[in-house]
């Protein structure tokens, strides 16, 4: 019987808001009624919430290629209005493209056996694609909501849902 979780990834104003320094645009903006839909649905199943988000140094290496953002302690690195996090919810930080590198998230979700883990949020071809990678390698069953990931670019997000259902095993649902 599977143990599940809900990863909602990078669900952050820099991302999401129209201000923000890297925002993803329309795409970005229409997943969110669909993540916080899902995000109710999964609690009521008694699912384990995990809110995965970066928090960059002000200084980080990865803004070489990236211009900064989500720098953690700002306004940038929180969560959009739109998704209420709540006490039972688990908080990750991240400072990489995927979630189980240097985070406490595998020993969270060890911690909790879980082994079906359910992802949301942006971008499809970056965050979610890594993480999804890595969940994969370590076993995990991985869904993707196709109506719950945004790219900056539609090409790109197509590519990712391709890639991760063919390459990781990952059901993009």
């Amino acid at each position: 019987m599977p143990v599940q979780a809900l990863i909602i990834i990078d669900m952050i104003n820099d991302f999401l808001n129209p201000a923000g320094s890297l925002y993803v645009g329309g795409t970005g903006r229409a997943i969110i009624p669909f993540v916080a839909a899902k995000i109710q649905e999964m609690r009521l199943q008694g699912a384990l919430i995990v809110l995965l988000t970066d928090a960059h140094d002000p200084d980080d290496p990865e803004f070489s290629r990236f211009p900064p953002h989500a720098v953690q302690n700002t306004w940038g690195a929180e969560l959009i209005g739109e998704i209420k996090a709540v006490p039972s919810d688990v908080r990750v930080t991240k400072k990489q493209l995927s979630g189980m590198l240097n985070t406490d998230l595998e020993k969270i979700l060890q911690r909790q056996q879980i082994n079906e883990v359910h992802l949301v949020g942006v971008c499809t071809s970056i965050c979610i694609m890594e993480t999804a990678r890595d969940l994969d390698l370590r076993g995990y069953r991985v869904l993707v909501y196709r109506d719950g990931v945004a790219d900056f670019d539609p090409g790109d997000h197509e590519w990712a849902l391709k890639r991760m259902a063919r390459l990781f095993g990952v059901q993009v649902v």
